[in-house]
């Protein structure tokens, strides 16, 4: 929602609990007890959905997928048989965060961690959750699964991922969801200044950091898979295209590319989602056809750089 200013406030994570290995929450690592709900229309849910996969965690955790399209009870699991989720047997995730706190008037939002047994709501909180999928949940990883937040790089990392996030993963929807011109272009102007910072770092090197894919990588992607079949024209970032941005383009077809992100993507979730549920930006709820999904495949020619 936007403040009074004009400027897009995005609210915060209300259940941020941990599930971690060492016995310092009270929810502890185990393997088939927590379920992960994600729309694949979501950049923040997208993101567990890559780490889930990369790191072997299928077995460990089961997974949810909500419809796209929401009505005023929010996420929905109108996907499934009956109208319910086979595990949780809930038809609306909301259930789960009363579960959790019955006042809870806030709002529902993916990636969302469940406790089956109980049903309650574990953590909404995205940035978090990546991070315990790949450190907590180490002794449940596939053998040769890659350390998407090695401990050398964690302090880079960080540093990286914090402008991403405010620039681009946010950045994007301040754009949008602006109700002033200055606030608009405060958005724009951060949001396409911080993706000229991107291309040059990436224009000598294959990766975010280190030389091999981290965390950082995972949340510039589901941002840029998502560029121009949405934010380009429905959230008015349209100085250039991803495709018109050569670095940016050739690095995000490399990671499509790449064994564990292309087939997590579904842009036909992602563009009902967008146009069909924000009417107030799109009233009509047309969903356009294009762009072409095949452009993804195209050669990127980044393997030089490895």
């Amino acid at each position: 929602m936007a403040d009074s200013s004009g400027e897009f406030v995005r609210s915060p994570n209300h259940f941020a609990d941990r599930i971690t290995s060492d016995g310092s929450s009270r929810w502890p690592v185990e393997p088939g007890r927590y379920r992960l709900v994600v729309s694949l229309a979501c950049p923040w849910a997208h993101r567990a959905v890559i780490v889930r996969g990369l790191l072997g965690l299928e077995q460990a955790i089961s997974l949810a997928v909500v419809d796209p399209i929401q009505d005023e009870r929010s996420w929905r699991f109108t996907l499934d048989e009956d109208g319910r989720d086979p595990v949780l047997g809930i038809g609306f995730l909301s259930e789960a965060y009363l579960k959790a706190d019955p006042g809870y008037t806030g709002g529902v939002s993916v990636p969302a961690v469940v406790d089956v047994p109980s049903g309650k709501l574990v953590s909404n909180d995205y940035p978090q959750i990546t991070l315990d999928l790949s450190t907590q949940w180490r002794e449940y990883h596939r053998p040769g699964a890659p350390d998407l937040y090695p401990e050398p790089l964690r302090a880079e990392i960080d540093a990286v991922v914090e402008p991403i996030f405010r620039y681009v993963n946010n950045g994007v929807y301040r754009c949008g969801f602006a109700t002033s011109q200055q606030r608009y272009e405060q958005a724009y102007e951060g949001l396409f200044a911080e993706l000229d910072r991107l291309s040059e770092r990436l224009a000598g090197q294959r990766y975010l950091v280190g030389d091999s894919i981290t965390e950082a990588d995972i949340r510039l992607f589901t941002t840029l898979v998502r560029f121009d079949a949405v934010y380009h024209g429905h959230f008015k970032c349209n100085r250039h295209k991803l495709s018109e941005m050569p670095v940016l383009w050739a690095y995000a077809r490399d990671l499509y590319q790449t064994e564990g992100f292309g087939e997590t993507v579904d842009f036909d979730h992602i563009k009902r989602h967008y146009y069909q549920v924000h009417r107030s930006i799109n009233p009509t709820g047309i969903v356009p056809l294009g762009p072409d999904p095949r452009a993804w495949l195209t050669p990127h020619d980044r393997e030089v750089l490895s």
